[in-house]
């Protein structure tokens, strides 16, 4: 009886967040909420990406994209936030680099703002509560566009 031993790379495949180069997608998560952030880390993590930081607010994700921008690929935003929301801290991202891939993040029933950052320069979107598939296909369809 042959073991899986017996067929080296059966079931294997590269993580979704690894790149071409063998280098993972760096990601910076934007979210005030602790559950969200450990969950968008897990998820991504569990994929390969690098969460190389995590802000609590619109602010603190503006001053954390500056301090990480030759080294990201991609920043993950609520839209809901204290101090400065979603769409203001997008627009500053952008203002820095307008090549950044930013992907909204929303609870439902924030269509408007969903829209509103999607027309303003937001890559993609995904709403709560986050739905690991839908997480990742939205990411890694965010990432393939690079």
């Amino acid at each position: 009886m042959k073991a899986v031993g017996d067929f080296p790379g059966i079931n294997k495949r590269q993580p979704e967040g690894i790149g071409p180069d063998g280098q993972p997608y760096r990601v910076l998560i934007v979210d005030d909420s602790v559950f969200v952030t450990k969950q968008l880390t897990q998820i991504l993590q569990s994929e390969g990406f690098e969460v190389v930081d995590v802000a609590m607010d619109g602010e603190e994700g503006v001053r954390k994209f500056e301090q990480h921008k030759d080294k990201l690929d991609l920043v993950t935003m609520d839209v809901t936030m204290p101090k400065l929301d979603g769409l203001v801290a997008l627009e500053k991202i952008l203002q820095i680099d307008p090549k950044a891939r930013v992907i909204m993040i929303s609870a439902l029933g924030k269509q408007d703002l969903v829209k509103d950052s999607l027309l303003k320069g937001a890559k993609n979107y995904i709403v709560k509560p986050l739905d690991r598939e839908k997480v990742l296909e939205r990411v890694i369809a965010t990432i393939k566009k690079i």
